[in-house]
């Protein structure tokens, strides 16, 4: 029988799935904000292991982008996941206030 908490993370990290196959596209300054672009943070939000590089790489990348997925009612709670904020921090990137 799973925990209560494996099964929460499990559930998480499939809809962060769903999310990041449909994407969300939205475009600031020079950067082009497509929440797929995160793909590479999926394993590491959704468990306790360390954000890879590519990771890490694509957050910088998507910085400009945090408050727009933060505004996405679809979005907002994986951004704000305990995991999804200590990969941010693991990755020297702070999550916004917006």
């Amino acid at each position: 029988m799973r925990s209560s908490a494996t099964h929460i993370a499990v559930v998480c990290a499939l809809a962060l799935l769903v999310m990041l196959v449909a994407g969300t596209r939205v475009t600031t300054a020079a950067v082009t904000c497509v929440v797929t672009e995160l793909a590479p943070c999926a394993a590491a939000i959704s468990s306790s292991s360390p954000p890879s590089q590519q990771c890490c790489s694509k957050i910088k990348e998507q910085r400009p982008c945090l408050c727009q997925y933060l505004k996405n009612p679809s979005l907002r709670g994986y951004v704000n996941s305990p995991n999804a904020k200590k990969v941010a921090t693991t990755c020297g990137v702070p999550i916004p206030k917006c």
